[in-house]
């Protein structure tokens, strides 16, 4: 089940465990249970403080629960946690034997003052790279609250489950039976939503903070990037973001990351995040920006209101809002997201296990999810405006290699069609005759592109027609002060590596902007 390497990492982890745990597994005939109790039995062969049960009782079979000995389990796999899920298994050995967690000592208190008893179900797909977030904030939680109890479900081994919540997109998650929430989860954003009042307590304590020399407005890479050049410099740096990461949360496979041979999204804005509070840098995660306002003269600091209803001062600001999955905005998108219609193939392309969906856009992202889901589904159908699709002709010669796929360009698509609870079909108008055609269907992906996130800047700085901020090659704006950077901005290509160049290149132009405008006459 497990390489001797894997065991020997898994070993030297299980030396941290300061108390003893049990493994408590749910066990039946089939195949799955023979592969989980494989797992469980290698487990516990590299730890005498790890034990083994393996009559236990629990709803989903096959399945396990973790918990320190002579406890109650609290936190519960119900399937066999391996792929992306596998990290969340050893942190829920390490937590549930008293291994310190790696998060602040408030976030802790928050956790552990929670009032109430919590059931969280979390729906997730091996294959996805945003599930694992969720599952180990939530058994987290439940390691150190002991009114908090947590269920990992994999979608693709109990599907009567999936069918029986309509779960269509992962992760999904379920608080006592009632849904909780759906996509990419922080812990921070997990224990807001629970705890009443800690939107307010933000606020008021991010009202009180003194004004900062650059505020920088995003957290991917371009703001990163911004962040670390400003406070490098010594002066006061803080960072607004409504989630560290950005954009970068969403990518699965990295592999032109310069001198990085290959990496995962997550664990990038893992290591830009850190980077960054290695340094003195304020960062305020959460938190939305919702309005700038500049000085009327040189000099004066710059508000930036949140959607929170706090307000900051700064003597400079870098705009790094990045962008969001571009929108097909036909009727029946929005009734039908997350119940049919997807943005994330890798994620939700599990669920349709069997089923036929169509792949909205003829680029790279639309022809590589095609051939993703090519190897899971029934039958994908394709849908491209143009004459032809826009893919390297790699990806293309690959597409039109499957049998289960079928292409169809110069084609505008015009209506999500449901039966209200999930997707059923999608209508298209074809360009060449204007006839209307149905596809019957399971699922829509769409993969058309980005929105520049600026809707909150219109009538602040000079922005295209596209809603990208126009900056010049120090990155600043049409507005003396504000600077902008990645790619919420005019700069043609849209890449990690530019993003986190365009952040220097902002920050550095921020800080000759102090200098100026507070050198004396």
């Amino acid at each position: 089940m497990l390489d001797a390497a894997i065991k020997g990492q898994l070993k030297a982890y299980l030396e941290k465990l300061q108390r003893p745990i049990q493994l408590v597994a749910s066990l039946d005939d089939s195949a799955k249970s023979l592969e989980l109790i494989t797992l469980l039995q290698e487990i516990t062969s590299l730890s005498h403080k790890v034990s083994l049960i393996d009559h236990g009782t629990a709803k989903f079979r096959p399945s396990f629960a973790v918990a320190a000995q002579d406890e109650s389990p609290r936190i519960h796999f119900a399937g066999i946690p391996m792929g992306h899920e596998f990290t969340s298994l050893v942190l829920a050995l390490l937590h549930s034997g008293g291994h310190p967690p790696k998060v602040d000592a408030k976030t802790i208190g928050q956790i552990k003052a929670l009032e109430g008893k919590f059931h969280f179900d979390v729906f997730v797909s091996l294959s996805c790279h945003n599930c694992p977030d969720v599952v180990q904030a939530v058994n987290l939680m439940a390691a150190l609250n002991p009114n908090i109890t947590a269920t990992m479900i994999d979608g693709a081994l109990f599907q009567s489950e999936v069918d029986k919540r309509k779960v269509m997109a992962v992760p999904s998650v379920y608080v006592n039976g009632e849904h909780f929430g759906q996509g990419r989860m922080t812990l921070e954003e997990i224990i807001a939503k629970i705890d009443i009042g800690a939107a307010e307590r933000d606020a008021q304590a991010l009202g009180e903070r003194g004004p900062y020399d650059v505020l920088v407005i995003g957290g991917g890479p371009a703001g990163a990037a911004a962040a670390i050049y400003s406070a490098r410099k010594g002066i006061r740096t803080g960072v607004v973001a409504e989630r560290f990461g950005g954009q970068v949360l969403d990518t699965v496979s990295i592999e032109n990351f310069i001198s990085v041979k290959e990496t995962e999204g997550p664990k990038l804005a893992m290591a830009l995040e850190q980077h960054v509070k290695e340094y003195d840098v304020d960062v305020m995660n959460l938190q939305k920006a919702a309005h700038v306002t500049p000085g009327n003269n040189p000099g004066d600091l710059i508000e930036i209101k949140l959607a929170s209803g706090a307000s900051l001062k700064s003597k400079s600001i870098i705009l790094a809002t990045g962008a969001r999955w571009r929108e097909m905005n036909v009727p029946g998108e929005q009734q039908y997201r997350g119940k049919g219609v997807a943005y994330c193939p890798h994620c939700d392309g599990p669920l349709f296990k069997g089923k036929r969906v169509a792949v909205i856009g003829g680029g790279n992202s639309g022809v590589e999810a095609a051939i993703d889901l090519a190897g899971i589904v029934a039958h994908v159908t394709l849908i491209e405006f143009d004459s032809k699709l826009r893919a390297d002709a790699v990806l293309q010669r690959k597409l039109f290699s499957l049998p289960n796929v079928t292409v169809i360009t110069e084609a505008l698509t015009t209506e999500v069609i449901g039966n209200g609870e999930k997707v059923t079909a999608l209508k298209y108008r074809s360009r060449n005759t204007d006839e209307i055609a149905t596809v019957t269907l399971d699922g829509i992906f769409v993969q058309i592109g980005l929105l520049p996130n600026t809707d909150f800047l219109k009538g602040t700085v000079q922005l295209t027609n596209r809603g990208e901020i126009e900056i010049n090659a120090r990155g600043e704006t049409s507005v003396p002060g504000v600077f902008a950077a990645g790619d919420c901005t005019n700069v043609p290509y849209k890449q990690i590596i530019i993003a986190m160049g365009a952040g220097a290149t902002a920050s550095l132009g921020a800080f000759d902007h102090l200098i100026r405008t507070s050198a004396p006459a």
